[in-house]
């Protein structure tokens, strides 16, 4: 397996790598991530896997990535033991810039990814990996084999599945993980279109955005509470540049988000 056998959704893996490598490497870098420096060169180190990705979007991509990494320290600030589920993993690093000694991480993601994956980041007893659809939910059998709080990522993924795809995950989840977490990126219907309509990413891989849910709120009645969200622009940042005026409208601030959740309702 190689990049070039990569379509679809699998091929937007190369993206978020190749966004954290060429950033790891500015003197002002948000994020260091020397794993991923590694992976990409190993993988050909080709600019061509943002896929005619802006400056801009690839440095918001790479604010997605340091946001999540914080909602994984402060789960496992309070679960040091616990069990990290990163749903469509593709070549994420998060185990390597946040492993403590002690957590655990499974991967999740298609079959033909997890072969190219494990071909730069090899399995270890503390980081595994599972071929399969994220919506074949017998892959929650393992993350419950290892009997301890969980937290479940998508960073990335869920914009690619609507509402509809990935209830049945979802409840699922509610029903076996009671008091565990779960964190995903997602934007509004407005922003989907948008994106499809512009994006070069989508336009090269021939993916698309579909999730349909006008909120945050709209999962809740399927087993999650909304305890924490971050927007992209609650707060300056200099590297945005003309981009940061977007934050004094309000359906445009709001509208690109990710939300972490306690799972099972209210606690």
């Amino acid at each position: 397996m190689t990049v070039s056998d990569l379509h679809g959704v699998a091929r937007t893996l190369l993206v978020p790598l190749a966004c954290r490598a060429v950033e790891s490497i500015r003197p002002d870098a948000i994020l260091r991530d020397p794993r991923a420096v590694e992976i990409y060169h190993a993988l050909g180190g080709n600019p061509e896997f943002l896929l005619g990705m802006r400056a801009t979007d690839a440095f918001i991509t790479v604010m997605r990535a340091r946001q999540f990494d914080t909602f994984t320290r402060t789960f496992l600030d309070t679960n040091p033991d616990g069990l990290v589920v990163d749903i469509g993993c593709g070549l994420d690093t998060r185990f390597h810039r946040l492993d403590n000694g002690r957590m655990s991480w499974l991967g999740i993601d298609l079959p033909e990814v997890i072969e190219l994956r494990r071909s730069v980041v090899p399995d270890t007893d503390r980081a595994e990996t599972i071929g399969i659809s994220m919506l074949d939910v017998s892959w929650l059998d393992e993350a419950a084999r290892h009997n301890r709080p969980v937290l479940f990522l998508a960073e990335g993924v869920f914009p690619y599945f609507s509402t509809g795809d990935v209830k049945p995950l979802l409840t699922e989840m509610a029903a076996r993980f009671p008091g565990s977490e779960l964190v995903f990126d997602a934007a509004s219907p407005f922003i989907s279109r948008h994106h499809n309509r512009m994006s070069s990413v989508l336009k090269r891989s021939g993916a698309r955005a579909r999730w349909d849910a006008k909120g945050p709120e709209a999962i809740e009645p399927w087993g999650f509470r909304l305890i924490d969200r971050w927007y992209y622009f609650d707060k300056p940042e200099p590297r945005l540049r003309a981009f940061g005026w977007m934050r004094l409208l309000p359906f445009i601030a709001k509208a690109t988000g990710i939300f972490r959740y306690h799972i099972g309702g209210i606690s």
